[in-house]
C-alpha cells in the first residue's frame, strides 16, 4: 500500500491531488504546505512517493534545492514534479537534480493519474511534449541563455522576474544580502547584461513568477 507524501501551498491543489490519489488506491496521503514542513515529514514518515510543486510562496524554485537536497539523504524515493513550470530548462534542472517524473498542473487528470503509477512503480515519466521540448532544447546546447544556469542562480532569477529587491531575495532563499547581490553580479556576466533592468528583463523573458504564471 503506497503512502504518498504532498507537498504543495495550494490548499486547491492538495484537495485535488488526494482525489486523483484516492482514485486510483492511494489510501494513506500526508499533505504539507511548505517545503520545510514537508521535509520534516518525510524524516519522519519515510513516504513511498513523493509528489512536490516548484515554486512555493516561501521562493520561487525552491522545490529544486528540495529534491537535490532530499537525494543528499535518499537515492531511492521516487519523486513526481507536479507544477506549471514547462520551461525545458527548468524541467531538465529538475531531472538533472533526483526528480523521477515532470508533470505540468494543466495535464488531464487521468495524465497525471498515470505519471504517478510510472513514478510508484520508479519507472522515469515525462509528458511527450516536454519531453519533445528537452530533446530539441539539449541538440541546441547551450542557445538557451538559462542553460548554464546553477539551481541557486535560477531561483535568484525568478525572483528578479517578480522585482524582488536584494534584500527580499535573500530571506526567501536564507542567503546573505552579499551572497544574492554576487549572484546577480555573475548573472549579468553570464547573460552578458550591465544593469538590473536588463537582467529583470532577461529574467522576465525567460522564466514564469513563483506562482508559475508567466510574465509580461
Amino acid at each position: 500500500m503506497s503512502r504518498v507524501l504532498v507537498i504543495d501551498d495550494h490548499p486547491i491543489v492538495l484537495q485535488g491531488c488526494r482525489q486523483l490519489l484516492e482514485d486510483v488506491g492511494v489510501e494513506h496521503i500526508q499533505q504539507a504546505q511548505s517545503l520545510a514542513d514537508g521535509f520534516r515529514i518525510y524524516r519522519t514518515q519515510k513516504p513511498d512517493v513523493i509528489i512536490v510543486d516548484l515554486a512555493m510562496r516561501t521562493g520561487a524554485l525552491g522545490g529544486l534545492s528540495f529534491i537535490r537536497r532530499l537525494r543528499l539523504h535518499d537515492q531511492q524515493t521516487p519523486i513526481l514534479v507536479f507544477t506549471m513550470h514547462s520551461d525545458p530548462v527548468i524541467v531538465s534542472r529538475a531531472l538533472e537534480v533526483g526528480a523521477t517524473g515532470y508533470v505540468l498542473k494543466d495535464t488531464p487528470p487521468e495524465e497525471v493519474q498515470k505519471a504517478f503509477q510510472r513514478v510508484r512503480d520508479n519507472r522515469p515519466y515525462l509528458s511527450h511534449d516536454l519531453a519533445s521540448e528537452v530533446a530539441f532544447m539539449e541538440a541546441r546546447g547551450t542557445t538557451n541563455p538559462l542553460r548554464r544556469m546553477t539551481v541557486r542562480e535560477l531561483q535568484t532569477l525568478a525572483l528578479v522576474a517578480e522585482g524582488k529587491p536584494y534584500g527580499v531575495i535573500a530571506e526567501h532563499l536564507h542567503v546573505s544580502y552579499k551572497t544574492v547581490a554576487n549572484t546577480c553580479t555573475q548573472l549579468k556576466a553570464k547573460l552578458g547584461v550591465r544593469t538590473l533592468p536588463e537582467l529583470m528583463r532577461i529574467a522576465i523573458q525567460h522564466l514564469p513568477s513563483a506562482d508559475g504564471k508567466a510574465q509580461s
